[in-house]
């Protein structure tokens, strides 16, 4: 079973910026889509962004524009880089292939202040 690992949460003011890792145990990414996902506080987990085994990226309109995944197939990490953040994008972000195949991670909490 893969494990996947999220770091880079943290508090920011609105407008700032974070940079978002996953790490997986296993070399999945070049074989599975994979998705970013937020939970904000109260909501659903929602899916905010694509990287397909292609490494074409889609992006939900929430953040589109504002958002950045990427993935380095070596390291067997992917990342979102997030600027102009609003405090709308508050939440636990996670990352698991778009079918959500592999066990959730712990998530990283992103908190974006007014």
């Amino acid at each position: 079973q893969v494990q996947l690992v999220e770091s880079g949460g943290g508090l920011v003011q609105a407008g700032g910026s974070l940079k978002l890792s996953c790490a997986a145990s296993g070399n999945i990414f070049a074989f599975k889509p994979m998705g970013w996902y937020r939970q904000p506080p109260g909501k659903q987990r929602e899916l905010v962004a694509t990287i397909t085994t292609l490494g074409r990226t889609i992006y939900a309109d929430s953040v589109k524009g504002r958002f950045t995944a990427s993935r380095d197939i070596a390291k067997n990490t992917m990342y979102l880089q997030m600027n102009s953040l609003k405090p709308e994008d508050t939440g636990v972000y996670d990352c698991n292939t778009v079918e959500a195949l592999y066990n959730w991670g712990q998530g990283t909490q992103v908190t974006v202040s007014s």
